[in-house]
Protein backbone atom coordinates (compact mmCIF):
# COMPACT_ATOMS: atom_id res chain seq x y z
CA UNK A 1 0.00 0.00 0.00
CA UNK A 2 1.37 3.54 -1.22
CA UNK A 3 0.54 6.93 1.14
CA UNK A 4 1.84 9.95 -0.49
CA UNK A 5 4.99 8.28 -1.60
CA UNK A 6 5.50 6.08 1.26
CA UNK A 7 4.77 2.27 0.80
CA UNK A 8 3.37 0.85 4.14
CA UNK A 9 5.47 -2.27 5.67
CA UNK A 10 3.20 -5.43 5.81
CA UNK A 11 0.94 -5.95 8.43
CA UNK A 12 3.11 -7.28 11.74
CA UNK A 13 6.19 -4.87 10.79
CA UNK A 14 7.39 -1.64 11.10
CA UNK A 15 9.15 0.57 9.19
CA UNK A 16 12.03 3.15 10.44
CA UNK A 17 14.80 5.61 9.22
CA UNK A 18 18.31 5.44 9.70
CA UNK A 19 21.02 7.54 7.75
CA UNK A 20 22.33 6.78 5.01
CA UNK A 21 25.93 6.35 6.50
CA UNK A 22 24.55 3.99 8.62
CA UNK A 23 22.33 1.68 6.46
CA UNK A 24 26.08 1.76 4.09
CA UNK A 25 27.93 0.36 7.70
CA UNK A 26 25.03 -2.28 8.39
CA UNK A 27 24.97 -3.11 4.90
CA UNK A 28 29.04 -3.49 4.58
CA UNK A 29 28.98 -5.27 7.56
CA UNK A 30 26.22 -7.88 6.13
CA UNK A 31 28.34 -8.95 3.01
CA UNK A 32 30.95 -8.88 4.37
CA UNK A 33 29.91 -11.71 7.20
CA UNK A 34 27.37 -13.21 4.53
CA UNK A 35 28.74 -16.69 5.21
CA UNK A 36 29.14 -16.53 9.48
CA UNK A 37 25.69 -15.04 9.38
CA UNK A 38 23.63 -17.68 7.23
CA UNK A 39 25.40 -20.42 9.47
CA UNK A 40 23.22 -18.69 12.55
CA UNK A 41 20.09 -18.51 10.22
CA UNK A 42 20.49 -14.93 9.06
CA UNK A 43 19.58 -15.12 5.56
CA UNK A 44 18.79 -11.80 4.84
CA UNK A 45 19.51 -7.94 5.70
CA UNK A 46 16.46 -7.07 7.10
CA UNK A 47 16.96 -10.27 9.29
CA UNK A 48 20.82 -9.15 9.94
CA UNK A 49 19.72 -5.51 11.23
CA UNK A 50 17.01 -7.05 13.55
CA UNK A 51 19.52 -9.39 14.97
CA UNK A 52 21.93 -6.55 15.54
CA UNK A 53 19.23 -4.31 16.78
CA UNK A 54 17.75 -7.39 19.56
CA UNK A 55 21.44 -8.13 19.94
CA UNK A 56 21.80 -4.46 21.38
CA UNK A 57 18.65 -4.77 23.73
CA UNK A 58 19.79 -7.65 25.19
CA UNK A 59 24.03 -6.01 25.82
CA UNK A 60 21.57 -2.73 27.47
CA UNK A 61 19.79 -5.02 29.46
CA UNK A 62 23.00 -7.00 30.90
CA UNK A 63 24.79 -3.60 31.21
CA UNK A 64 21.87 -1.92 32.68
CA UNK A 65 21.26 -5.06 35.58
CA UNK A 66 24.94 -5.55 36.00
CA UNK A 67 26.55 -1.50 35.64
CA UNK A 68 25.62 -0.65 39.31
CA UNK A 69 27.43 -4.14 40.14
CA UNK A 70 30.47 -4.04 37.99
CA UNK A 71 32.32 -1.21 36.39
CA UNK A 72 35.80 -2.12 33.52
CA UNK A 73 38.71 -0.05 35.72
CA UNK A 74 40.66 -0.70 32.09
CA UNK A 75 40.83 -2.55 28.85
CA UNK A 76 43.42 -3.97 27.15
CA UNK A 77 43.47 -5.79 23.85
CA UNK A 78 43.33 -9.80 25.89
CA UNK A 79 42.29 -8.56 29.32
CA UNK A 80 39.52 -6.49 30.87
CA UNK A 81 39.45 -5.58 34.46
CA UNK A 82 36.66 -5.03 36.74
CA UNK A 83 35.52 -3.94 39.61
CA UNK A 84 33.33 -6.08 41.30
CA UNK A 85 31.20 -4.57 43.79
CA UNK A 86 29.29 -7.39 44.57
CA UNK A 87 32.09 -9.33 46.61
CA UNK A 88 34.21 -5.96 46.41
CA UNK A 89 37.27 -7.52 45.15
CA UNK A 90 39.07 -7.24 41.38
CA UNK A 91 37.77 -9.55 38.76
CA UNK A 92 39.68 -10.44 35.43
CA UNK A 93 38.54 -10.89 32.17
CA UNK A 94 41.01 -12.79 29.56
CA UNK A 95 41.07 -13.43 25.77
CA UNK A 96 42.19 -17.12 25.78
CA UNK A 97 42.80 -19.93 23.18
CA UNK A 98 40.08 -17.58 21.07
CA UNK A 99 37.29 -17.57 24.13
CA UNK A 100 36.51 -15.45 27.09
CA UNK A 101 37.55 -16.53 30.60
CA UNK A 102 36.85 -14.96 34.02
CA UNK A 103 40.02 -15.88 36.18
CA UNK A 104 38.15 -15.05 39.19
CA UNK A 105 35.11 -17.18 38.96
CA UNK A 106 37.40 -19.89 36.44
CA UNK A 107 34.56 -19.55 34.43
CA UNK A 108 33.76 -19.06 30.54
CA UNK A 109 29.99 -17.97 31.31
CA UNK A 110 29.96 -16.13 34.68
CA UNK A 111 28.17 -12.31 35.06
CA UNK A 112 31.70 -10.80 34.42
CA UNK A 113 32.33 -12.62 31.11
CA UNK A 114 28.48 -11.28 30.55
CA UNK A 115 29.15 -7.69 31.64
CA UNK A 116 32.05 -7.75 29.14
CA UNK A 117 30.15 -8.05 26.42
CA UNK A 118 27.82 -5.46 27.25
CA UNK A 119 31.02 -2.94 27.11
CA UNK A 120 31.05 -1.62 23.19
CA UNK A 121 34.21 -1.63 22.26
CA UNK A 122 35.02 -4.78 24.04
CA UNK A 123 31.96 -5.98 22.32
CA UNK A 124 32.72 -4.49 19.19
CA UNK A 125 36.69 -6.07 19.23
CA UNK A 126 35.23 -9.77 20.57
CA UNK A 127 33.19 -9.48 17.51
CA UNK A 128 35.88 -8.77 14.78
CA UNK A 129 37.82 -11.74 16.55
CA UNK A 130 34.95 -13.87 15.79
CA UNK A 131 34.12 -14.50 19.48
CA UNK A 132 30.30 -15.03 20.18
CA UNK A 133 28.85 -13.84 23.36
CA UNK A 134 27.90 -17.47 25.51
CA UNK A 135 24.77 -17.89 26.10
CA UNK A 136 23.79 -16.57 29.97
CA UNK A 137 21.26 -16.93 32.07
Amino acid sequence: MVHSGYVMPKEGFKSITISDYNYERFKEAFQTNKQALARKGINSFSGYVTYMLEEAVERDRTFARCAPKLEALFVEEDRIVLQDNIHNRIAEVVLQQGEVFCLFCESKDCVHVGYVFSIPEVYRTLDNKGINKPDLP
